[in-house]
C-alpha cells in the first residue's frame, strides 16, 4: 500500500508541477500556475501542497520505476466516435483530480472537434480514482449510474466541472440538471452496484503501470485492446496532435 501511493504521489508531482511550469521546489507549492482561472489554480495548488505532505511521509519508500512508454489496455469502456477511427485514445480520469479538470477545460473540446468528431479518433473513458481523493470513487459510482439512462456523458462533463463539489448532495443536483429521473438515480448510487467494475480499471491500470490521473494511452485497436504510447498529464493540445500525427503514420 505505502509503494503504491508513493508510486501515484511521484508521478502526480512529476507531471503536475511540469504543465504548471513551476520550479521543483516547495516554494512552487505557494505560487499559482499561471493560464487558467483562479479556482483551478487553487485546486491544483491544494493537489501539490497534499501529494507534497504525502512524498515526505514516504521518504523511506523505494523510487518508484520511470514509466513505461507504452502501455497494453482494453478499449473496454464508455466511448464516443466513430468505431471505424484508426486510432483509440483511452483517458484514465478520476473526478476529483483538478488535473483531469484542467485537461477537459484547456483541450478537450478541440480535441474533439478536431479529431473525435471528425473520425479521426475514438475516444474511451475509464475510471481511476485515486486514494487521495474521497469523493472520486463516488463520483465514479455516480456517472455509471447515469449511464443507465443514458446521460453519461453529460453526467461525466458535469462531475469533471465540479471536481471540487462531489458530495452526495451536490451530485443529485447534477443529476436533476441534466434530466435524470432523481429517485432511479438516487437508488443505484446507495447500491454501489459499480464498484467491482471501477476496482476492475484501478486494478488494470495498476497492472500497466498506469498511476496518476490523467493518463492516456493512444494506439490502434486490435481485439478490443491497444497497445499504445502512455501519456501522463493535463498535457498542451499541441502535445496531442503531434502525438496523434505520428501515430496515424505507422
Amino acid at each position: 500500500m505505502k509503494k503504491t501511493v508513493f508510486a501515484t504521489a511521484f508521478a502526480l508531482v512529476s507531471f503536475a508541477i511540469a504543465n504548471a511550469q513551476e520550479s521543483k521546489t516547495t516554494a512552487a507549492l505557494n505560487a499559482p500556475p499561471q493560464g487558467i482561472s483562479k479556482d483551478l489554480g487553487e485546486a491544483i495548488l491544494n493537489e501539490l501542497r497534499q501529494i507534497h505532505t504525502l512524498l515526505e511521509k514516504q521518504q523511506a519508500a523505494p523510487r518508484p520505476e520511470q514509466a513505461q512508454a507504452n502501455a497494453k489496455i482494453s478499449t473496454a469502456g464508455f466511448s464516443i466516435g466513430s468505431e471505424d477511427a484508426p486510432l483509440t485514445l483511452v483517458e484514465f480520469a478520476d473526478y476529483q483530480c483538478p488535473f483531469c479538470r484542467q485537461f477537459h477545460a484547456a483541450v478537450y473540446d478541440r480535441l474533439k472537434k478536431d479529431y473525435i468528431d471528425s473520425g479521426k479518433i475514438r475516444f474511451v473513458s475509464r475510471d481511476l480514482p485515486l486514494e487521495i481523493h474521497s469523493n472520486a470513487m463516488g463520483a465514479a459510482n455516480a456517472a455509471r449510474c447515469a449511464a443507465e439512462q443514458d446521460r453519461f456523458w453529460p453526467m461525466r462533463e458535469a462531475l469533471i466541472a465540479h471536481g471540487d463539489k462531489l458530495e452526495s448532495k451536490e451530485i443529485e443536483s447534477y443529476a436533476q440538471a441534466i434530466g435524470l429521473n432523481v429517485d432511479q438515480f438516487r437508488s443505484c448510487v446507495a447500491s454501489d452496484k459499480y464498484l467491482p467494475s471501477i476496482r476492475a480499471d484501478v486494478a488494470e491500470a495498476a497492472s500497466a503501470g498506469i498511476t496518476a490521473t490523467p493518463t492516456f494511452v493512444l494506439g490502434k485497436r486490435t481485439g478490443g485492446h491497444i497497445d499504445g504510447v502512455k501519456l501522463v498529464g493535463a498535457q498542451p493540445f499541441e502535445v496531442f496532435a503531434k502525438l496523434l500525427s505520428a501515430e496515424a503514420v505507422k
